[in-house]
């Protein structure tokens, strides 16, 4: 009885140590490049300009501050910020559009890709709408390549396409 004990004890103690390190998952943090040679299907306001992402992360949250080169209708926008535990944060919009976003993290394949939801209810000129976006963060080459798939919908309509950063 006392070895059940002890070998449940064991099981249970392995089981907290898998999910404990799957919560911490890949960690994303640095300057990355986008490189629009390698990315697939950019919209004609990324395809013309440069675009850096800055990624700051710590075990609570991941921030993400996108730098535009030239600024203008993108640009520059707020740093946003996930909750690595999966809460939903909620933030203010301000510029041309004005509303709140709310965000929510979650991991994917044992911590290797970061999925990033937002859900933004917004007014522009008087008009209220809905947009939405969804990335998959990925790393490649030894974590000198970030992979990102993103689906959005807007009043505009779905778009699909992927951009591939490089490490600065």
């Amino acid at each position: 009885m006392k070895r059940f004990l002890l070998t449940g004890i064991a099981v249970m103690l392995s089981l907290g140590f898998a999910v404990a390190a799957n919560m911490a998952g890949t960690n994303f943090a640095g300057t990355w490049a986008l490189d629009k040679a390698k990315s697939e299907g950019l919209p004609q306001q990324m395809a013309n300009a440069d675009f850096t992402w800055i990624i700051t992360q710590d075990d609570k949250q991941i921030k993400i501050e996108v730098k535009r080169v030239p600024e203008g209708q993108m640009g520059p926008g707020q740093p946003t910020v996930y909750m690595l535990d999966g809460s939903e944060t909620t933030s203010d919009v301000t510029g041309r559009m004005t509303g709140k976003a709310k965000r929510k993290a979650k991991w994917l394949d044992g911590g290797k890709i970061l999925e990033l939801n937002t859900v933004s209810d917004l007014e522009m000129q008087g008009n209220a709408f809905q947009a939405t976006s969804m990335d998959h963060l990925e790393l490649a080459e030894g974590g000198k390549m970030l992979k990102v798939h993103r689906v959005s919908e807007n009043p505009r309509g779905k778009q699909d396409y992927k951009m591939v950063f490089n490490k600065q």
